[in-house]
């Protein structure tokens, strides 16, 4: 018993404090050896020099309201662009006294997609949400009825604009895809030759090129007096340039999935479409989520080149209000206010797929 008493008395040795916690992990990763050690020091040295300039400029000598006049080119950051621009950013060339129902729309953009990342929504409830929220997003820009005064597409810019392009564009791709992506692995010759040719035509062909197409060329093509709208044109040149490439990623998460799948689905009786359905789509979509979500990322991020097509995006009302002598010399400033908002939105959207794909991933073995 007096032993059992001395076992239970003496005293645990603990590991040395340099190979646990703070100081160990500084040790095994950073300074494990000569070279790890030189390199350490002189990142430090670097952060020494730079970030203490950075800092000061940022905050203490920067100006976060008021007139330009009260900034100085060169002394501190002058964050009074973005309060004075936030309404032309965000909203373009909308009229001033009707900017509320371009909010409300963005608000309903973004609710939709809050709203969709649950799985447990993926019904087809959720069909008719995306489509009523498009209509009510349809009617708030468009307006000329509800009494709402009509405002023309010309006038939509800004973030609401590569809101639209991006959220719609991605919505309307994504299912496109999946179909050229079946079409190109169909066993009729007809229908995967044309997908084939679809795919890599427009995957050889830059989205500068079909942007401009769809701006100049499209409307050579059409009829003498009629007309569609610059807008629209460019939201399908991006559905079908975004789609083109989201075929490519499902089909290689298809042809991924083992030949034993499709057997044991056919051995159930399944037909071709139930098989699709319950067995290989949702394996083989699960496999691309990485690729796919960089795709669509890529997408949210290309929105900007529509400026190149005299679209007022983020990027290119962002670039007008530079124009304006008075914050002409401030385009620091301006330009990472616009990439925080781009990397908000395209981080949201990989730290999702990142959840999503570990969902899914759940209870299975590895």
């Amino acid at each position: 018993m007096d032993n059992v008493v001395q076992i239970t008395k003496k005293e645990i040795l603990k590991p040395p404090v340099t190979e646990t916690g703070i100081i160990g992990w500084l040790k095994s990763n950073l300074f494990n050896s000569p070279v790890n050690t030189v390199i350490t020091v002189l990142i430090l040295f670097a952060f020494y020099k730079l970030i203490p300039p950075v800092f000061r400029w940022a905050f203490i000598d920067s100006v976060w309201f008021g007139p330009s006049s009260g900034c100085q080119i060169g002394v501190g950051a002058c964050w009074a662009y973005i309060p004075a621009n936030i309404r032309f950013v965000v909203f373009g060339l909308f009229p001033a006294e009707e900017q509320w129902r371009a909010f409300i729309a963005i608000i309903i953009m973004i609710w939709t997609v809050v709203y969709s990342r649950k799985r447990e929504r993926w019904h087809l409830s959720l069909a008719y949400i995306w489509f009523g929220s498009i209509i009510a997003v349809a009617i708030l820009l468009i307006g000329g009825i509800l009494g709402l005064e009509p405002v023309e597409s010309t006038k939509w810019g800004g973030l609401l604009l590569t809101l639209m392009l991006s959220v719609v564009g991605m919505t309307a791709a994504y299912p496109l895809g999946i179909v050229l992506a079946l079409a190109r692995r169909s066993k009729m010759p007809a229908i995967r030759t044309m997908a084939v040719v679809y795919i890599e035509v427009i995957r050889g062909v830059p989205l500068i090129s079909m942007l401009f197409m769809s701006a100049v060329m499209f409307p050579l093509f059409l009829p003498e007096g009629v007309t569609i709208n610059k807008i629209f044109r460019a939201q399908v040149a991006i559905i079908m340039f975004t789609a083109a490439y989201i075929a490519e990623v499902v089909r290689g998460g298809l042809q991924a999935m083992p030949k034993g799948q499709y057997e044991a689905a056919e051995s159930l009786g399944l037909n071709y479409f139930q098989m699709m359905k319950l067995v290989i789509l949702p394996q083989a979509l699960k496999i691309v989520i990485p690729p796919t979500v960089g795709i669509l990322i890529s997408a949210f991020k290309d929105t900007s080149l529509v400026a190149i097509i005299s679209l007022y995006d983020l990027l290119k009302t962002c670039q007008s209000t530079l124009s304006d002598p008075r914050w002409m010399g401030f385009s620091t400033e301006a330009f990472i206010f616009i990439s925080l908002i781009y990397f908000v939105f395209c981080y949201s959207m990989s730290s999702y797929s990142r959840r999503l794909e570990k969902e899914l991933s759940a209870g299975q073995s590895h």
